[in-house]
């Protein structure tokens, strides 16, 4: 069997950034800086394997301050910043954008307003699921 010139999930450096929700300015340091592995294709554009690149978004999802948050069975924690608050009789609607992504919560208004969450406060969406639903691109 030949080997293939290409690992089978490989990205460019601007589907790599798009898929790390950072700048193909910022990929291309980590690359040059030797952060992440890169080789060149057959038309000189930089290649970086899927399985690299699946073990440095591990790497960059790691939460550095993890003992100083606390102990906490979630994993999937976004930090980010309220965007919006939306406060009914007995329910609050908080949004959170963290990074290139946006959720929305559900919560008590007492606690909305315990935490202080109006636009521009800083907050981190903790998201624990028991269905999560993969889809391929």
């Amino acid at each position: 069997m030949a080997k293939p010139d290409r690992p089978v999930h490989s990205y460019r450096i601007g589907e790599a950034a798009a898929m790390l929700g950072v700048s193909a300015d910022t990929m291309r340091r980590w690359v040059d800086a030797g952060r992440l592995p890169a080789e060149r294709d057959e038309h000189g554009h930089r290649i970086i394997g899927g399985a690299e690149l699946a073990t440095f978004a591990r790497e960059l999802a790691r939460p550095e301050t993890a003992e100083a948050e606390g102990r906490s069975s979630a994993r999937n924690r976004f930090p980010g910043i309220v965007t919006n608050v939306v406060l009914g009789d007995v329910a609050a609607q908080v949004e959170v954008q963290a990074g290139p992504f946006r959720v929305v919560s559900l919560i008590s208004r007492d606690s909305a307003e315990e935490l202080g969450l109006v636009p521009g406060a800083p907050a981190t969406a903790v998201v624990k699921s028991t269905n999560v639903v993969i889809e391929r691109r």
